[in-house]
This record gives structure tokens, sequence and C-alpha cells, in this order.
């Protein structure tokens, strides 16, 4: 019933769009401190004006660029919570579970098992080639980094979740009325909006299987679970972990963390590994523990045109 609670006649495919804009906009307002700070730096500190993004990124310590770059999804939260409410006339738990309450043991367990999936693989990785990285400890910094990153991060990836797993896969089950549409379109668009990326440039187009592939597990788990639970609680792992646990001058975001990879990223194994076994694995632990049936229905099946009390 997740998709259906946003299913009402009302509720037309352009307000999705207008809602989408006004979004946009809301995030572009967050971005505003980033602008005066950099702006500050060039014309009072006299650095050079950054030209791309990767720039804009190093022109702060890593701790201010994270606080900075997050202000923006704070905006985006906001306004999603407004286009909900005054647009759609829904509530926001309508368009993050079909349970008559967030499930918190659903994203903890989420987080927990990324979790420990993302420190296995790295020190597999790591032990099979310790020398491409190094000690990045920093106490201070990082226990900065801890704080920051438990707050804002969450708030990110909660943001990405809900508009992508959320408030566009009940438009586009609006638009649709089926479920596989939905799936494929947050999907493509979630993947390709890392096509910006610094590390879509050095690893190539080919890394977007790894981005498409993730936005359709999230999907998939979305759909199965009737619930975005267990998309937040892997999101908010997934970039989290990330972030303390390793940083390399090629990647979006440089954090203190406690190691570096010096490494030259390249596509290779890693990048369809998760794709096409890990995500596979996490499937079929989900499934056995919330005892998820009728897998072709939930993912493909129509939606009945009818109207879900709010």
């Amino acid at each position: 019933m997740f998709l259906e609670q946003g299913i009402k006649p009302e509720n037309k495919f352009w307000k999705y769009l207008l809602g989408s804009v006004f979004i946009i906009a809301a995030s572009f307002v967050g971005q505003i401190p980033l602008t005066v700070a950099v702006f500050y730096k060039t014309v009072v500190e006299k650095k050079a004006f950054p030209t791309t993004d990767q720039g804009v990124m190093k022109m702060f310590e890593s701790n201010t660029t994270l606080f900075l770059v997050m202000i923006s999804f704070i905006f985006a939260l906001a306004g999603i919570y407004f286009v909900v409410k005054y647009i759609h006339h829904q509530t926001l738990l309508s368009v993050t579970t079909s349970r008559s309450k967030v499930d918190w043991k659903r994203i903890s367990f989420s987080f927990f098992i990324w979790s420990i999936f993302s420190v296995l693989s790295f020190l597999f990785v790591y032990l099979r080639s310790p020398e491409h990285f190094v000690l990045n400890f920093k106490l201070l910094p990082f226990l900065i980094l801890v704080v920051l990153g438990t707050i804002l991060i969450p708030i990110q990836t909660s943001t990405e979740e809900y508009v992508f797993r959320g408030y566009l896969m009940q438009g586009f089950a609006n638009l649709a009325r089926n479920r596989w549409f939905p799936l494929l379109m947050t999907s493509v668009i979630f993947g390709s909006m890392h096509w910006a990326n610094p590390e879509v440039v050095k690893m190539g187009n080919i890394i977007m299987i790894y981005y498409i592939g993730t936005g359709l597990f999230l999907g998939v788990i979305t759909l199965m679970d009737e619930g975005m639970e267990l998309a937040l609680g892997f999101h908010a792992s997934n970039n989290l972990i990330g972030a303390l646990l390793v940083t390399s001058d090629w990647s979006v975001f440089q954090t203190h963390s406690i190691f570096k990879d010096l490494s030259e990223p390249s596509a290779g194994i890693d990048v369809i590994l998760p794709v096409v076994v890990i995500y596979p694995i996490l499937l079929f632990i989900f499934s056995k523990k919330y005892g998820w049936t009728n897998w072709k229905e939930r993912l493909t099946g129509d939606i009945q045109d009818v109207e879900v009390k709010q």
C-alpha cells in the first residue's frame, strides 16, 4: 500500500513536477552560505575563484566543507515537507512508510548490517593491498567529523531517499499506475544525479552501473517492504561509514577519515560486485527476516485507481 498512499484523483503529475522545482529551489537557497563563503575567500582572502565543484570542495577545511554543503539538504528536506503537506495534502509519514508509524528497528537493522558489510569489505581490500592506504587519523578533526557526520549525513541521505524512493516513486506511480515504471525511472534518475561526481571522471561511465544499480536496489527494498525504512538505514550507513573510514583525493568528499586511499582509481570487479552479488545477498537476508513474498506483483504489478485515506 506504500505507492497507493500517493494515489489520489487530485495528485496530477504536474504537481510532482511543480513540487520538484520547489524542492530544487529550496536546495539552491540552502547553497547561499556556501556561495557567501566562497566569495569571502576570493574577495577578502584573495583566493583564486574556483571554476569546478571539486575546486569549491577544496577551498575549505574538510569539516567546514561538509557543514556548508549539507546545509542545502536541510533546506531541501524542509522543501519536501512543504510540498507534501501543502501541494499534495499528504502527511510526511505517507511518503515514508505504509505502517502506522516509522519502524526504527528496520532502519537500525539495515544500518547495522550494511555497516558490517562496509567494514568487512574495506578490511578485505586493505589486507590485500595495504600499500595503497595510509593512516589519516587525527583525533580532534576526526571527532568533529563524527559529530557533524552523525547529524548531517543522515539528513543528506534521508533527503535523497524522500525525493527518490518516496516523493518521485509515488509521483511516477500516479502517472503510470504500475510499479515497474516508478522503480525504473527513480533508479535511472538517481544514478544520473551522480554523473558529475569526480569518481565518474576517474573511472569512466561504467561506474554508472553501480549508481543506477544501487538506486534499483533501494527501490526494490522500498517496494517489497512497503516503506522506505530499510532504504533510509542502508543509505545513511553507506555514506556515514564511508566518510569515517576512508577518503581519497579523487572522491566527491575529502574527510578527516581514519584512512586515506592513495591508489589510482579504476573500474573493475569492485563496481560490478555489489550490484550482482552483495545486493542480492542483502535482498535474501531482508526477505527472510521480513517474510517478503509475491515479488512479481510488488515490483511490476498494476496499481488500482483508488484513493487511500491519509
